[in-house]
């Protein structure tokens, strides 16, 4: 179990999935810079977070809810969560743009969900997340696979802060070029020098290994 003072970001389970060096630069070197696709997902949750608490055909609808979980040492704040007439609580996170091909949409949503479980000493069985290019919502299972990817997360994310340590870029051009912080990470710049260091080492160990080399 993790204290209060060792609580880190929710929101950062999901940057460490999308990039673990992306997590770092904001997580651990406080970088942060805007992008069209940024100022598209604030856009979409200020309007998620806009207005006061309220109750449509019987369901409570709040707004912004603080949550927690000293299990997994995250807190955040949930975009909506929807308390229905038969005990059901169901989690909704908005994001702009379509589905993707990685998890990290559904590791936020489902630990919000691990969250709310702790504090309410309930069992959530999915959650929804809203995109904004097909202006509907997506059910994700929280199943056991999604669940046991939260905690690793977790932990890897927790490791990472406690290391103090940014991981090295890995260009990979569709996640790296649609990053708002591309030009302070420079991941091109420094894949080169990662390269460079590796030839050298490589030929430096054949060096000690091969004496007519």
């Amino acid at each position: 179990m993790f204290t209060e003072d060792q609580l880190l970001p929710l929101s950062a389970l999901q940057h460490w999935l999308y990039c673990p060096r992306q997590c770092a630069l904001i997580h651990l070197e406080q970088v942060w810079a805007e992008n069209r696709f940024t100022a598209e997902g604030n856009v979409l949750h200020q309007k998620a977070h806009d207005g006061a608490d309220e109750t449509k055909n019987q369901i409570r609808i709040t707004r912004s809810l603080p949550v927690r979980s000293m299990r997994l040492g995250i807190s955040g704040q949930c975009d909506i969560v929807e308390f229905h007439p038969n005990g059901n609580v169901l989690p909704v996170e908005y994001k702009r743009g379509k589905p993707k091909a990685h998890r990290a949409d559904e590791v936020q949503l489902c630990a919000q969900a691990m969250c709310i479980e702790e504090m309410l000493g309930i069992t959530i069985s999915h959650g929804c997340l809203f995109y904004g290019e097909k202006k509907r919502r997506t059910d994700i299972a929280c199943d056991d696979t999604l669940r046991n990817l939260v905690t690793e997360t977790a932990h890897a994310l927790h490791a990472m802060i406690a290391s103090r340590e940014t991981p090295l870029a890995e260009y990979a051009p569709r996640r790296c070029d649609a990053c708002s912080l591309i030009e302070r990470c420079e991941p091109h710049s420094l894949r080169f020098r990662r390269g460079a260091s590796a030839w050298f080492q490589n030929h430096l160990n054949l060096s000690v290994n091969d004496p007519h080399a």
